[in-house]
């Protein structure tokens, strides 16, 4: 396998904060500091969520703008720069789109549920990704379960998505104590995810493992405080960049170098 293993870093997600990890970084200037640290430790990418005054979730596009900055004045352009839409509960479609099309980031990450309720107005969305399309953003589809992989293809069929390969993020687990499960991730192979361009999401302490068995299938990892705060042996992360360094020394036995941000920015346009 010759193509290049790329591991993203997700520091701070949406919901846990200092009383989960006092090392979770929360500003734009800590934001910046763990990607620096994840950077040396191995990093491709950032998946950042920014935070309001009171630590929650938002979808601000000037506190977009600052963590962007803070981080490419850290890295300059050595990290692919990724912002999210997800909802949590907060935010329609409607303003998801918004948030994209004010900043034109060079990457974000769209739920497909979220973005594309089933059931719901379609065309929105799709315009959307006509304008990604044309703007040169590198967008990463989420989805949640082995299934949504066929509603990818059909919606592409349909001509509401473009043809694949896609870039997918294929979750596994959610935010509960069992965190992720060894069958999803078999369910994902078996629905034949690598004919994309994959990175695998894992809740809880097992995260490593999971990127372990993804590299070896021709996936990718994305791997941070959003989703776990623990290394391989159970102790406490110290860090983003520990979590970072410890899925590049796990994953290296699948004889694939670690991808550099320009790696994964010329991959992502290229068929799997």
């Amino acid at each position: 396998m010759t193509n290049p293993f790329a591991i993203a870093v997700a520091p701070n997600g949406a919901r846990c904060t200092k009383a989960d990890h006092p090392r979770l970084p929360m500003t734009a200037d800590e934001i910046a500091r763990d990607a620096a640290e994840a950077l040396d430790a191995g990093a491709a990418m950032i998946h950042l969520h920014v935070r309001d005054e009171n630590g929650a979730h938002t979808l601000d596009a000037d506190l977009y703008r600052e963590a962007v900055a803070a981080v490419k004045t850290a890295v300059g352009d050595k990290l692919v720069i990724q912002i999210t839409t997800e909802a949590v509960g907060r935010y329609t479609p409607q303003e998801q789109i918004a948030l994209v099309d004010v900043l034109m980031p060079e990457s974000v990450s769209i739920a497909l549920r979220e973005i594309l309720p089933e059931g719901e107005d379609e065309r929105e969305a799709a315009a959307l990704f006509v304008r990604m399309e044309k703007a040169g953003t590198l967008y990463q589809i989420i989805i949640y379960e082995a299934g949504e992989l066929e509603r990818l293809d059909a919606l592409a069929k349909r001509g509401l998505l473009p043809d694949g390969p896609l870039a997918v993020l294929a979750v596994a687990g959610r935010y509960t104590e069992q965190g992720a499960t060894p069958e999803e991730l078999d369910t994902y192979i078996a629905a034949n995810i690598s004919r994309h361009q994959w990175m695998m999401c894992a809740f809880g302490p097992q995260e490593t493992q999971f990127m372990e068995r993804a590299s070896h299938a021709g996936g990718n990892a994305r791997v941070g405080f959003e989703n776990n705060l623990w290394l391989p042996d159970g102790t406490d992360a110290p860090s983003n960049a520990a979590i970072v360094a410890a899925t590049a020394t796990a994953c290296a036995a699948s004889g694939r170098r670690l991808a550099t941000a320009d790696d994964l920015r010329n991959g992502w346009r290229s068929p799997a």
